[in-house]
């Protein structure tokens, strides 16, 4: 799944070089055909629907394309991927949440529901920050 979603991230929905002619309200264009040995084919459009196609794969106002960092890297999924597999799949050792500074009494103000460890506040916001942080004020 992270390699077909990975397409659709990092590029493009469809590249210049891919593209062949615009004839007769016709685009044809180069693909890929998967089911049979990444084969390369030639598909032809009316242009409305290879516009309606192509406009499928751009992001919605507010909204950016993701970059994958650390253990989803291109470069070290191969390898860190099985291994975090692998180590989620282990029975979690529980071990004692460290006491925060934020706690006030003996008991925690929120605990966590899977781990039951005291959970801390790192930051809170009021809802003008909130507001100010929101995708769609960056755009409007």
């Amino acid at each position: 799944m992270l390699r077909y979603l990975g397409a659709y991230t990092h590029r493009v929905a469809i590249s210049n070089h891919r593209l062949v002619s615009l004839q007769d309200h016709k685009v044809t264009f180069r693909w890929r055909d998967s089911a049979h040995k990444n084969k390369k084919r030639l598909l032809t459009l009316q242009v409305d629907e290879f516009l309606r196609r192509f406009l499928l794969h751009v992001l919605p106002r507010g909204f950016v394309r993701i970059r994958h960092f650390g253990f989803l890297a291109s470069r070290h999924r191969g390898i860190l991927l099985p291994l975090c597999r692998q180590v989620l799949s282990a029975e979690p050792d529980i071990a004692p949440a460290p006491s925060g500074k934020m706690q006030t009494g003996s008991t925690p103000l929120w605990t966590c529901p899977v781990c039951g460890g005291s959970m801390v506040v790192i930051e809170r916001l009021t809802a003008a920050q909130i507001q100010l942080r929101s995708p769609s004020k960056a755009y409007a």
